[in-house]
């Protein structure tokens, strides 16, 4: 097993990564601080390890909530069900939520961690890709709105995160891509050597290695754990952890929650970010296409939604939490493994990306 630390003084947390914690049924005891548990987890997820997930609290009150499956219901309607739960149970203020699930179930179960009685302890089991190398590492919590993604939310950081990474056994293809284009980004934001070491070894982490697998997990954690170390509330370096989100969000909402998987949503959003920093002169075109090779030996969309117009682009991204005082700023690359974030480029260069990549 390797452990690594999201250093926030008192507030440090351990990361677990490894095969089959979820049977180590001593792992999680000393990160649950009174005698009440309750587990989120979803439809899909449930009949394959909850009863695990159980026997890690056993001795202890264990309720648990069901959620249905999909990034459709992130929402407040759905977060509300928890509460019930909760409530209905009477857990007091001492209880531990747990998420079991991906990014949907983990950013659910933190904001409701944060909600309920002012602030409640959660841990996280992140059973996708995704979720172990970004979602369920750094404390941010939310639900979507109908005219924003995650525009509600808190940070909120768990007590541990446990990566078992036999959970991405029973995971499907395009849940694995979409997990792999967030470990894409650390090696374009902030980790060349990384990036390069993607290039080589994209076919084992396509078919599921578990080396290789252990190995983009733990690098893309560390190098996550070492930004939110550093900036935990994104007043600074850690907006360069949404390199691509600023366009993979308009095309989540402009689909419909869901019908762009989150990392693949990003992967578009990573090459139109790569466009728009080749337009700058910040990187050449050899750079752009060499991004794109690796989003499509990762089996990821590298074109926008058909009929997707620039403006409808330029209409959402305007809503966009990175917009400050009237200014779009977007995650672009200063250079192959440096990112920065800016709003230093002419509308007519982000008019062109959109342009070439929406036609």
């Amino acid at each position: 097993m390797k452990t690594l630390t999201v250093d926030l003084g008192e507030r440090s947390y351990p990361i677990f990564i490894g095969q089959d914690l979820l049977n180590d049924l001593s792992l999680v005891a000393p990160y649950v601080k009174g005698k009440q548990v309750m587990i989120v987890t979803n439809e899909t997820i449930a009949p394959l390890y909850l009863e695990k997930a159980k026997k890690m609290f056993s001795g202890l009150q264990v309720d648990e909530v069901i959620l249905p499956d999909g990034e459709e219901f992130k929402n407040l309607e759905h977060l509300n069900l928890i509460f019930d739960a909760l409530l209905s149970k009477r857990h007091n203020r001492t209880t531990t939520l747990v998420a079991l699930g991906g990014g949907v179930i983990g950013d659910m179960t933190g904001f409701a961690a944060a909600s309920y009685q002012r602030g409640v302890d959660f841990i996280q089991i992140p059973t996708t890709l995704l979720s172990q190398v970004d979602s369920s590492v750094g404390g941010k919590t939310g639900v979507n709105h109908a005219l924003g993604k995650n525009m509600i939310g808190a940070f909120h950081q768990p007590n541990c995160v446990v990566i078992d990474v036999n959970s991405l056994n029973t995971l499907p293809a395009n849940e694995l891509a979409a997990g792999v284009a967030e470990v894409i980004k650390y090696g374009l934001i902030c980790d060349l050597p990384f990036f390069d070491w993607l290039e080589v070894n994209m076919s084992k982490l396509n078919a599921k290695d578990t080396e290789a697998l252990i190995y983009a997990i733990e690098t893309s954690c560390a190098n996550k754990a070492k930004v939110v170390a550093q900036d935990e509330k994104e007043g600074g370096i850690r907006a360069i952890l949404n390199l691509g989100h600023t366009f993979g969000h308009a095309i989540e909402t402009d689909q419909g929650y869901g019908n762009w998987l989150h990392g693949e949503a990003v992967a578009t959003g990573m090459l139109m970010a790569a466009d728009l920093s080749a337009r700058l002169d910040w990187i050449d075109q050899t750079d752009v296409d060499r991004i794109e090779k690796i989003l499509l030996d990762a089996h990821l969309p590298v074109k926008c939604p058909e009929g997707m117009t620039a403006e409808r682009f330029k209409s959402l991204m305007a809503v966009d939490k990175k917009v400050l005082d009237g200014k779009l700023r977007l995650v672009l690359l200063r250079a192959m493994g440096e990112a920065v974030t800016t709003s230093d480029f002419a509308l007519e260069q982000l008019d062109a990306t959109l342009k070439h990549l929406t036609n």
